[in-house]
């Protein structure tokens, strides 16, 4: 487990020495990138002091965007929704609980009286889609919208509202799984469960796979890397404790550049009977880069004629960033649990929305029924406050009910303006025919990608099925090939691959964060491309290219002696 410590020397800032900074560095090398980040932050501030400079943190995922009109729907129908609580009881402070006879009649009178705009339209537009796609009745529709809005009630059912779940799912089939048909597909039969981000989902996983018996201590486990560094720390728990196999992206092009793809060798690793769970962050963090259709085929085929009860977490946060993208969950539904974050697409971190979906015929739910009779009695006694039939119970309720220790099962789901606010977003989406929104999101990442790499004085990667929302440098790779083999050896022998990323917060107020934390190559960096003006880029790339060619002087001045 990788654990935060104290820093036990001065407040850091400009005037640190190299010396100090290298003395930090050997103290920082073992903490998570997500540590040390708060300590590059404290130099790059340290920085500013007396100076002109701007502190530019391209460490952290967080997008300097947001999807505007959803929001703007949002507080609409809330304004309209405390209306209706005032229709059914007002006495000034305290009002009533919204009434469902004639709430959609009432909502469309109401949307006439406001003003002709996008939140308006989007309304509009989204209660006749759920009314006329999927058959909702008008008044239950609006009524879910607008009690949900009010939060006076418990989520009920506490999985997930359910015409919110529709209309989630029919979003995800299109934009996360690339199923654009509402047909008897495998896809179709999914559920949804809205939980607090994907956070809240990672952790629900590994609590609820280990609860119900589907992994134990010390089990074997897959993890394709690079990965978001939880899913590296977490399986190091006492609590967990797994044996870990690394499935690496180290698929290199003919002149050697990397394509964060995944060798069939690799891929077979995953043969192995002995490897109950897969995880994997598809497209990758912090690469960016999707799997390619080869690698999934080569993977679903493995799957089912080597590992058929093989049991695959997919993290698809990143889906709508690549062009034509199809998670795994729609390649290998009957083994594959997929969760998704609004938070990127949207600029919604603040919010906390998250879904796990899982088929209804799931590897899961077909393990949970092989347990041992001895560990099935068990179960049974854990759940069998909350069914009448525990044992009946599908790995997806399971995953509810531990989400609440079991004796809060009552009072489980997430709270119904999120749910609500979530529901928008996806209605947007789905109803933004022309991607208009979704292909600016795009066209920002792809252009502050160019101009960093315009800032390094390189040609920017055209990768195959890249998100382009962070983007992996490889500072070895390009030293090779900018000075050579006896080059990138004394800069190893020399230096600590987290040198660069001190010297950038102390000398330039720069905040990158190092690859090898996410398993990726130890001289890489990653730098997010979502959270920055377009200008800012323009200046990493040139104080990167700057402290490289330091170095480089270094080596010559070395040489020279």
């Amino acid at each position: 487990m990788v654990t935060r410590t104290e820093d036990p020397g001065r407040r850091l800032d400009a005037s640190v020495t190299d010396a100090q900074r290298v003395q930090m560095e050997r103290r920082y090398a073992a903490l998570s990138p997500f540590e040390y980040k708060d300590k590059l932050i404290e130099l790059a501030r340290g920085g500013q002091e007396g100076g002109t400079r701007v502190l530019l943190n391209a460490g952290r995922g967080n997008p300097n965007w947001t999807a505007a009109t959803p929001r703007e729907a949002f507080f609409r129908l809330g304004d309209f929704a405390v209306r209706e609580c005032r229709r059914s009881c007002d006495h000034g402070d305290l009002a009533g609980m919204p009434e469902r006879g004639g709430c959609a009649e009432r909502l469309k009178a109401f949307l006439h009286s406001q003003p002709d705009d996008g939140a308006t339209r989007l309304l509009r537009a989204t209660i006749a889609h759920g009314v006329e796609m999927h058959g909702f009745t008008a008044d239950d529709w609006v009524h879910e919208l607008v009690d949900g809005i009010i939060g006076d009630n418990y989520p009920t059912p506490d999985r997930m509202l359910p015409h919110a779940e529709t209309i989630v799912g029919e979003f995800l089939r299109r934009e996360v799984f690339g199923d654009h048909t509402v047909g008897a597909s495998a896809v179709s039969k999914m559920e949804l469960f809205a939980v607090e981000g994907a956070t809240a989902a990672i952790c629900y996983v590994f609590d609820s796979l280990c609860e119900n018996f589907l992994l134990a201590q010390g089990d074997h486990i897959a993890l394709m890397t690079p990965i978001f560094t939880p899913y590296l720390e977490l399986p190091q728990l006492a609590r967990y404790g797994f044996r870990v196999t690394e499935v690496q992206a180290s698929g290199e092009t003919r002149d050697g550049h990397h394509t964060w793809q995944y060798p069939l060798s690799e891929l077979q690793k995953i043969a192995d009977p002995s490897v109950k769970a897969l995880f994997l962050v598809n497209p990758s963090n912090p690469p960016s880069v999707a799997m390619s259709p080869e690698a999934m085929t080569a993977l679903v085929d493995i799957v089912r004629t080597r590992n058929p009860d093989l049991m695959v977490i997919c993290d698809d946060v990143y889906a709508t960033f690549v062009p034509g993208y199809r998670s795994l969950f729609a390649a290998l539904p009957g083994n594959t649990l997929s969760v998704y974050s609004f938070s990127k697409h949207f600029g919604v971190t603040g919010w906390r929305l998250g879904v796990i979906a899982l088929c209804r015929d799931s590897v899961f739910d077909r393990r949970l029924a092989a347990l041992p009779a001895q560990l099935r009695a068990q179960l049974a006694q854990r759940y069998g406050a909350v069914a009448s039939a525990p044992q009946d119970l599908r790995f997806m309720a399971r995953l509810v009910a531990d989400s609440r220790q079991v004796a809060l099962n009552h009072t489980a789901g997430l709270s119904t303006p999120q749910q609500v606010q979530m529901a928008l977003f996806a209605a947007f989406s789905s109803l933004d025919r022309e991607e208009r929104y979704k292909r600016q999101t795009r066209e920002i990442c792809r252009r502050r990608r160019d101009r960093l790499y315009a800032g390094l004085d390189l040609k920017s990667p055209e990768l195959p099925h890249d998100a382009a929302y962070y983007t992996e440098f490889d500072l070895l790779h390009w030293a090779r090939r900018e000075f050579g083999e006896a080059f990138c050896d004394y800069l190893e022998q020399a230096y600590n691959p987290l040198d660069i990323l001190f010297r950038l917060a102390q000398e330039s107020s720069i905040v990158l964060l190092g690859g090898g934390g996410f398993h990726a190559p130890q001289w890489s960096v990653r730098v997010s491309l979502a959270n920055l003006e377009d200008v800012a880029y323009d200046r990493i790339g040139q104080e990167l290219r700057r402290i490289l060619g330091e170095y480089a002087r270094k080596l010559q001045e070395a040489g020279d002696r």
